[in-house]
């Protein structure tokens, strides 16, 4: 499906995400935010905001070469939700991406970067706009 262009205006007091289901070999990249920044700790897809005139899917090949220094072919959307965090709403669209060279080894956001197996992705703590994600695909992990 090609890039849709956002032409809708922006709602101030909702943050637009995009994050990336990056899958290896059969397992999943799973990214821990560093201490110091927002959600410290937790874990999440790598991705970030969705810039003014940006589609999802660009956004999306942006932030991973960015955070991860890699490049990605953005697949299927998962999900996407809004989740009220810190009084704020934010949306995020998770898509499967896959990578077009090799496996990151660092993030500019991130202290620590795991590849998993679908069915595990329940025993990290997530951060919460990435839940609804983790649960369809260890439901998809479950039925196959």
């Amino acid at each position: 499906m090609p890039d849709q262009e956002h032409t809708r205006t922006r709602d101030p007091d909702r943050l637009r995400v995009v994050a990336a289901i990056i899958v290896s070999a059969g397992e999943v990249l799973a990214c821990r935010r560093n201490p110091e920044r927002s959600a410290g700790g937790l874990w999440e897809f790598p991705g970030g905001k969705i810039e003014l005139g940006e589609s999802p899917q660009s956004a999306l090949r942006r932030e991973i070469h960015e955070e991860l220094n890699t490049a990605i072919e953005v697949g299927d959307q998962v999900t996407i939700d809004v989740t009220i965090v810190e009084g704020r709403a934010i949306e995020l669209t998770c898509f499967r991406a896959y990578l077009l060279s090799t496996r990151p080894s660092r993030s500019t956001d991130h202290d620590q970067l795991i590849w998993i197996s679908p069915s595990e992705l329940e025993r990290l703590t997530w951060a919460a706009p990435d839940i609804p994600a983790v649960r369809v695909l260890v439901a998809e992990a479950r039925e196959s």
